[in-house]
């Protein structure tokens, strides 16, 4: 083959390039620190470190970001559960001290202000929030679990009213102890004008008439719920769960001898609403009322031992329809609890019907891992606690204080009789009677006080299981920020012997490549310098 000076320079450009592109491949290597610059610089590496890099993205985002939001979300929930053990605990430590018969209502009065204080508390625990969301109440983040002060305002501007759908059952039932003292009320100073005219000097006394009765009732979640209205309805439903409305039964009293079972009959009036709950204890004892007494005030629907006793079984569930539009600061917002329908004063409404039951939140925190940061709203946070001081300020310390100002009254005007007048021996039944009533209220308070102790042990409970659970799921996350941290690193390793280069090989190469171009050009040019004609 005749090799000419064109071919000989040009397969000398040719080499001298090459050697070139080498010399640049290997720098750009130096100041990227990469294998590759572009994919066609080697297809494998290529892939791989695309599939790498997306490792790492997804790792970090995990690592660095799901996972440390989940753990601040657990750490700020904690603190709150932390916060309310500590409160039920106070409470707990309260109620075990006010469980003395012997307290004044003054005493009384006292500890009853404390454990309100610590109610309030408890409540506020719940309004917690981490980056500005709520973390007590479940899907709806931007909503406190309680009104405040703010929306209790608003709410005077643009009144809101609340249709509610209470699910209760047989087990929500409670009993109450109610001590009648109508046969001490001012006016009614004898036996003569109560008895049917009996005098002072019968056989009968004032003290025959105190009694002690319990009640039957299911307690709403809220009290001060709306009233009927002049000319209207009751603002009040009760149904089975299949919506279909309770009918009362009573024996049938023209059965004579009665039946075994007993013929039973509908009770004409279902409910009867009653604006002061003592006229609806008194008429529920007396047996007045014999029906359910509806009372709006304080929320309850009281009922005797004989109407619990012939309608009512273990796994009756039914369902109270009612209506609010009277709010404080810090109520617990309905609907986080409640299916309900919230009328404004527009006109327009919102229905909430639509709870999930499942308010939980998930964080995905690893490849096909989640976990839940939330602890839901009625895991911890119950109406009961609030109703059961509403109980004491509506019934133990109001009748208290009623009792012990009825004695001291009583005392005062025996000073001023003479002992052996009718006057004297009157006054004297009544204190009889009044310090059996005394006797019963205080023992009625300090069961209650007794009741409450297990009362606030079971909230504890309550509570002691979310801060398990919380704490659980803090563990869990541990052990995966662990392990993502390990997957990081590696992935990382695997990315850098990927794509990374060994600068001392690499600088060496590049030194070799350069002594191997000026040679090459050295070369080309001494070649070049002879041509054709030197041989002719």
């Amino acid at each position: 083959m005749r090799m000419t000076n064109k071919i000989m320079r040009n397969n000398s450009l040719y080499n001298i390039n090459q050697n070139k592109i080498l010399e640049d491949k290997l720098t750009n290597q130096m100041t990227n620190q990469s294998k590759i610059v572009r994919p066609s610089d080697d297809p494998v590496v290529a892939i791989r470190a695309l599939r790498l890099r997306s490792n790492v993205t997804s790792v970090t985002q995990y690592h660095d970001k799901n996972a440390a939001d989940a753990d601040q979300w657990l750490t700020v929930t904690a603190d709150a559960l932390n916060t309310i053990d500590a409160v039920l605990k106070d409470l707990y430590s309260q109620a075990t001290g006010a469980a003395n018969k012997y307290l004044t209502s003054e005493d009384l009065s006292i500890i009853l202000e404390q454990m309100k204080s610590l109610t309030k508390e408890f409540y506020a625990s719940g309004n917690v929030d981490y980056a500005g969301r709520y973390v007590f109440s479940g899907f709806r983040t931007d909503t406190a679990i309680t009104f405040s002060a703010e929306d209790i305002a608003q709410m005077e501007k643009h009144p809101v009213s609340f249709e509610i759908k209470e699910k209760v059952g047989f087990e929500n039932i409670s009993t109450i102890s109610y001590t009648d003292l109508s046969v001490l009320a001012d006016g009614k100073n004898s036996l003569g004008a109560v008895n049917g005219g009996l005098g002072p000097n019968a056989d009968e006394s004032y003290a025959q008439y105190i009694t002690n009765n319990t009640l039957y009732r299911f307690r709403l979640s809220y009290d001060a719920i709306d009233a009927t209205e002049a000319g209207g309805d009751i603002p009040l439903k009760v149904t089975d769960m299949d919506g279909n409305p309770i009918q009362l039964m009573k024996e049938d009293p023209t059965v004579v001898p009665p039946t075994n079972p007993p013929t039973m009959v509908p009770i004409t009036q279902t409910f009867t609403e009653y604006d002061n709950a003592e006229d609806a204890y008194r008429d529920i004892a007396n047996g007045k009322c014999e029906g359910i007494a509806f009372i709006p005030s304080t929320g309850e629907l009281v009922f005797s031992e004989q109407i619990y006793k012939d309608n009512f079984k273990e796994g009756d569930n039914f369902q109270i329809t009612y209506e609010k539009s009277k709010w404080e600061e810090g109520d617990i917002n309905p609907v986080h609890y409640f299916p309900c329908v919230e009328t404004k004063d527009d006109g327009t409404t919102v229905n909430y019907n639509t709870i999930k039951e499942d308010q939980d939140i998930y964080y995905d925190v690893g490849f096909n891992q989640k976990i839940q940061v939330n602890t839901v709203t009625d895991e911890v946070f119950t109406h009961n606690v609030q109703r059961d001081m509403d109980d004491f300020y509506q019934q133990s310390l109001k009748q208290l204080k009623e009792i012990e100002t009825k004695i001291s009254d009583i005392e005062k005007k025996m000073e001023n009789e003479p002992e052996d007048s009718p006057a004297y021996a009157d006054l004297s039944a009544q204190l009889e009677a009044a310090k059996k009533a005394d006797t019963y209220i205080r023992e009625n308070i300090q069961k209650k006080f007794e009741n409450q102790i297990t009362k606030y042990q079971k909230y504890r409970d309550d509570n002691d299981l979310a801060i398990t659970n919380n704490a659980t799921r803090g563990s869990r996350l541990d052990l995966i920020t662990e392990r993502l941290c390990n997957q990081k690193a590696t992935f990382k390793e695997l990315q850098t012997d990927n794509e990374g280069i060994d600068i001392t090989q690499v600088a060496v190469e590049l030194s070799s490549a350069e002594l191997t171009y000026q040679a090459a050009l050295m070369a080309t040019g001494k070649i070049m310098q002879t041509n054709l004609m030197n041989y002719i």
